[in-house]
């Protein structure tokens, strides 16, 4: 039988059910008020334990924390208030990742801790159960997750702070080590094989596929591009749009949609050159000058996980490896730089800030590579 963390409230009833108990509210003497949830499932009630704290942040008043008085304020009412604060200068899908961090993680562990208590010895701690027992099956999260907190609990001190609240720590005072991620990239015989099962088997998906492969687009970004943004007397293609899934809360039937909005980032909005081979390609198969790039139609676009399951298949037609979509964005970059591309024009082709993300995320240098280079090098001292 499952067995609760210890102070989480939840608890399993002779009944069968398991009860999940949150602090509703203090008496003017002080005393702790409780109210209860119940499920069939530890999950469930953990999670209706979880939305109950959340509505009672949206209860309190957020101007009050302007001037702070001399008054219980807890860490879920504060970090409520600045989740609708900053609602109307952020995309809903970073809003729903912020939700998510705070109702999974942040709020279980630091909700009903007083701003004015929250330490960095409590801090550490969080991170460390996050890490060893954190995730639905209590196996630990993953760094790169727990980092994500630890980079929204920053944020959200610093917005105590600002407001006049006094914070014993800022979460600056120490990281979460991130391992890096495994990266794959085509090898020069697999993107061969990859191109010549593609042009020989023509179609609006197809050719997606082929232009990611020479232009480094991101998934969102091909699922969303329409003839309307390629120029083919130019040679470029505009990108302004992405197609994203993400979470919504206005529709009772749905737990998700799929939008065509714009990019997050301002430097994802490009233009970008088109080699002369993708080029010839799609003068060939152009049908339309409208509508979207591969489903052909004005008014159907095509979602990036239904795109990624068309590539999956497509792999396994041409007995490549599996990989994901992505992995067509790294094996372009890293064929640019084997060609001599310059780093800053490749930088700003993928959409990038700056040249560091550029080289610290998508250039892989292949064995090949590597072995020319040093060749170079013996090269410069070789004995006639």
């Amino acid at each position: 039988m499952f067995v609760p963390r210890k102070g989480e409230n939840i608890y399993r009833r002779k009944d069968g059910r398991w009860e999940g108990r949150y602090v509703k509210e203090r008496s003017k003497e002080g005393k702790v008020l409780y109210g209860y949830v119940y499920g069939k499932t530890y999950n469930e009630a953990k999670m209706k334990r979880l939305d109950r704290i959340a509505a009672l942040a949206n209860e309190t008043n957020i101007s009050s924390f302007e001037n702070p008085a001399d008054k219980e304020v807890y860490f879920s009412s504060l970090s409520q208030a600045w989740l609708e604060l900053i609602r109307p200068q952020i995309k809903i899908s970073t809003y729903n990742k912020y939700r998510n961090l705070l109702k999974s993680y942040i709020l279980p562990e630091f909700g009903r801790i007083k701003i004015t208590e929250l330490t960095s010895e409590s801090l550490r701690s969080g991170w460390n159960y996050l890490l060893e027992h954190g995730g639905v099956k209590k196996t630990g999260l993953s760094s790169k997750t727990v980092g994500d907190v630890l980079s929204l609990m920053r944020r959200l001190l610093s917005y105590a702070n600002d407001i006049g609240w006094t914070v014993k720590c800022s979460g600056k005072e120490f990281s979460i080590k991130q391992s890096p991620k495994e990266i794959c990239v085509l090898c020069r015989s697999e993107q061969e094989i990859l191109c010549h099962y593609l042009l020989e088997n023509i179609s609006e998906r197809n050719i997606g596929i082929y232009l990611c492969l020479f232009t480094g687009l991101r998934i969102g970004e091909l699922c969303a591009l329409k003839w309307d943004d390629i120029s083919l007397d130019n040679g470029t293609i505009y990108i302004h749009q992405i197609a994203q899934r993400i979470q919504t809360d206005h529709n009772a039937t749905k737990k998700t949609e799929v939008l065509i909005t714009t990019p997050k980032s301002k430097y994802s909005i490009r233009t970008i050159p088109i080699p002369s081979n993708v080029i010839h390609i799609l003068q060939e198969t152009q049908i339309s000058k409208k509508g979207y790039l591969i489903t052909g139609t004005e008014h159907y676009y095509l979602e990036p996980r239904v795109m990624q399951l068309h590539f999956q298949r497509i792999l396994k037609q041409a007995n490549l490896r599996q990989v994901n979509f992505h992995a067509l964005r790294h094996t372009f970059a890293t064929r640019c730089i084997e060609v001599g591309f310059d780093i800053k024009s490749l930088s700003e082709i993928l959409g990038h800030a700056n040249i560091s993300i550029t080289l610290n995320r998508y250039v892989h240098p292949t064995i090949e590579l590597k072995r020319e280079n040093m060749q170079k090098l013996a090269s410069l001292f070789s004995v006639n």
